[in-house]
């Protein structure tokens, strides 16, 4: 690791979060000054952030956590236009409606990361629509995007590998590494923003910013991108077979966040704790080092500590809690996912595929279920499923007035009747 003189570089270094940074010395250098305002812009094309976004909102909270000022940019203006950074297509276009709706699911998630408020370091949230969508297109064109240069945009790997593939790439698209550079300008002049950060995806676009502004203003601003996270597999980080994990609590529970974490690979265990977590480097090496059936318990640590700053401690316990009385004591942990079902419909008997998939959405599709039934991995109240046909009723309530269902050893939801 580089000797940084900073907290904050030697902080992201040592927390595995640095993958290049412009001017590492001079950026050194500033942040022993005082305060660095740096930011991270969102788009706004999901009503929720996964956990692939979870490693570069912790350099934000690391940024706080080592004194200085972070902006969380929300790109109601970008998500206009769409990144096409390494995409083979375009971006669906969202409506004002859509992208306002996703804007107001997403900007709860940022209040569990990093402390709101004014002052030095008190982070703030702006939206680059507030001056995107005022822009005038001709005086944009003649003030910001002759400072551009269309031969070296097409040189950036983010382009070219939608070029290579000969995918379509709009004049819209092409427009958005220009916005984004704007937008660290206008931050600049705004909030006397410093420092962009974001995914290595993103360091083309963050350096036209940088040139951007040395050009128009005679700014000295910075980059600063951190690795892209994968699995030990290789996957992208959030992805599962049942679909993303997600932020916020409607989308992907806490227990199920909680499970997400406790079921890494056991390579990716340290390398999670550093990013994940806000434990000493002390303590993970320790639980790092744990080997066989040991390492369990640093999974479940893992588990316990990145969804405490997501969830809450108190949620972070309960599903924690949740998961002994499950998988370790035998019991049936009311705490498990729940759905309702119609009482009614379940006492007159409702097909067990249509519960699986439809009801408690463990299965993506009824003829997916029919094959887990065939190979034993379908359970309700524990016992194997072992026909495609059978129909549960109020009959397969169990003493606590559930039916509990089971894909695999470790993702269960109740059915609790209503009516």
């Amino acid at each position: 690791m580089t000797a940084y003189k900073s907290d904050l570089l030697r902080l992201l270094d040592e927390r595995g979060q640095i993958h290049q940074v412009s001017e590492p010395e001079a950026l050194d250098a500033l942040a022993l000054e005082g305060p660095v305002t740096a930011y991270i812009g969102y788009d706004l094309t999901a009503p929720s952030l996964h956990v692939g976004h979870m490693a570069n909102i912790m350099m934000l909270r690391r940024l706080q956590q080592a004194g200085h000022k972070p902006i969380v940019l929300m790109g109601g203006g970008t998500t206009k236009v769409g990144d096409p950074s390494f995409r083979n297509e375009q971006r669906p276009l969202l409506d004002d409606a859509q992208i306002a709706a996703n804007k107001a699911s997403i900007k709860s998630i940022f209040s569990q990361f990093m402390a709101f408020g004014e002052g030095a370091t008190g982070a703030i949230m702006v939206d680059n629509a507030e001056w995107l969508d005022r822009l005038e297109y001709v005086p944009f064109l003649r003030e910001i995007g002759r400072h551009f240069s269309v031969n070296r945009m097409l040189s950036f790997d983010s382009v070219k590998s939608r070029l290579d593939q000969e995918q379509p790439f709009s004049f819209l698209e092409f427009n958005y590494m220009i916005l984004q550079a704007y937008d660290f300008l206008e931050l600049n002049r705004r909030y006397g923003c410093r420092l962009q950060m974001g995914g290595s995806d993103q360091w083309g676009n963050i350096v036209n910013g940088i040139e951007l502004g040395r050009r128009v203003d005679g700014a000295q601003l910075f980059a600063l991108t951190c690795p892209l996270i994968t699995t030990a597999s290789g996957a992208k980080m959030g992805k599962t077979a049942s679909g993303a994990v997600w932020l916020n609590a409607d989308m992907t529970g806490p227990f199920d966040f909680w499970q997400y974490w406790r079921n890494v690979d056991d390579a990716d265990v340290e390398r999670f704790l550093k990013l994940f977590t806000d434990l000493s480097l002390d303590e993970i090496a320790r639980l790092s080092a744990l080997k066989d059936a040991e390492i369990n318990e640093a999974k479940k640590t893992l588990a316990t500590e990145a969804t405490a700053i997501v969830h809450g401690r108190a949620a972070a316990e309960e599903a924690a809690a949740t998961a002994r009385k499950t998988f370790e004591e035998g019991a049936l942990a009311e705490t498990l996912p729940t759905v309702e079902v119609d009482g009614p419909a379940l006492s007159a008997g409702l097909g067990v595929l249509h519960l699986f998939s439809e009801v408690a959405g463990l299965v993506a599709s009824n003829g997916e279920a029919r094959r887990l039934v065939k190979g034993g991995g379908l359970r309700v109240n524990d016992k194997p499923v072992i026909d495609d046909r059978a129909v549960l009723t109020g009959r397969d309530l169990t003493p606590e007035g559930v039916i509990k269902l089971s894909l695999g050893k470790k993702k269960h939801v109740l059915l609790r009747p209503r009516g």
